[in-house]
């Protein structure tokens, strides 16, 4: 069974891996006869030596579903998260996200795969489906969850996208709606620099441990640093503009099932093997979910959850659950 599959048609090429069932590279072609590249791949992806990472590591890349989202973390937090308890021993971000998926038959312009879980998991079986946009520079992508029993869980999407070395860099625009909440801790304690559990006024004003703010909507950051940001109540739409290779991309998904979105900064921060200080990238997550703090705390009475915004979703025995979101890119 191959490892890779690619799909080619007249607005781009995509790839997608068995592993985690992620997609990318991807090759849009715009309307001029450019071909412009979001998605990220982390610089390690395959090299030798990867084989001993943890699945979600390995060969990082592009994006992929997490069911459940996120994973445990051993460190107080601050503020009103005060108190709340990570369950460490949480698979990051869920089997899907680890394991091997297997092909499915799919139809003409799509590739399908689909992930049977362990005796025992709380999700029977989860099914994916990548679709090229016939007719314009974007991928439709569909998740179908298969729950086994009555249970609430986070659940998250993961694209990852490429930010450049050099000035203008990559601008977000976070689209209208929204408490923007810093991470209730330090992603990289020693290094993270985001005020911890505090609401910030907007992307571009966002508070620092020792005073003064920082412009998080234009990237990459002025220094090496790992943090989190979450919108709470986002609206379903978020663009990422390339000034320098005149292109926009934007992510939409659904806001009902997905009522936050989580930024992940990457922003050479992390100088332990693979990421060596190297890893640039942006996060930009749908989610239900409290940050990436994993089951107990997203399941829990938290300070998200009591504004009202749902940070785990429902789900019923032998009931699918299914979402579409959609990767497109225009010229600017």
């Amino acid at each position: 069974m191959s490892d890779e599959r690619r799909l080619d048609w007249p607005h781009g090429r995509l790839a997608v891996q068995r592993l985690g069932a992620m997609l990318a590279p991807v090759t849009f072609r715009l309307p001029d006869g450019r071909g412009v590249s979001p998605l990220h791949v982390a610089p390690w992806a395959g090299a030798p030596g990867t084989e001993a990472l943890p699945g979600v590591l390995r060969r990082l890349r592009g994006e992929w579903p997490c069911v459940p989202f996120g994973y445990g973390r051993d460190q107080p937090l601050a503020g009103d998260w005060a108190g709340l308890l990570s369950e460490t021993s949480e698979v990051p971000h869920g089997e899907g996200s680890n394991r091997e998926w297997t092909w499915e038959d799919g139809q003409p312009g799509t590739l399908a795969l689909s992930l049977d879980h362990l005796p025992g998991n709380p999700i029977r079986r989860l099914d994916r489906v990548i679709r090229a946009d016939p007719v314009a520079p974007a991928v439709d992508l569909t998740l179908t969850i298969h729950p086994a029993r009555d249970i609430r869980l986070p659940i998250g999407l993961h694209p990852v996208f490429r930010i450049p070395d050099d000035p203008p860099g990559l601008w977000i625009d976070p689209g209208p709606g929204g408490a923007l909440l810093t991470f209730p801790g330090a992603v990289a304690p020693g290094v993270s620099r985001f005020l911890p559990a505090t609401e910030a006024p907007s992307l571009d004003e966002v508070p620092l441990i020792g005073g003064g703010h920082a412009d998080a909507s234009r990237l990459p950051l002025p220094w090496a640093t790992e943090e989190l940001l979450q919108i709470a109540g986002a609206g379903g739409r978020l663009a990422l503009d390339y000034p320098a290779e005149r292109f926009r991309c934007t992510l939409e998904w659904d806001a009902v099932l997905f009522p936050s979105l989580l930024l992940w900064f990457s922003n050479r921060g992390l100088a332990d093997p693979p990421w060596s200080g190297r890893h640039l990238a942006l996060g930009v997550e749908p989610v239900a979910a409290a940050f990436d703090l994993g089951t107990a705390i997203s399941t829990a009475d938290n300070p998200i959850a009591r504004r009202g915004i749902a940070t785990a979703a429902a789900f019923r025995a032998g009931v699918p659950v299914t979402t579409h979101y959609r990767i497109a890119v225009a010229a600017l």
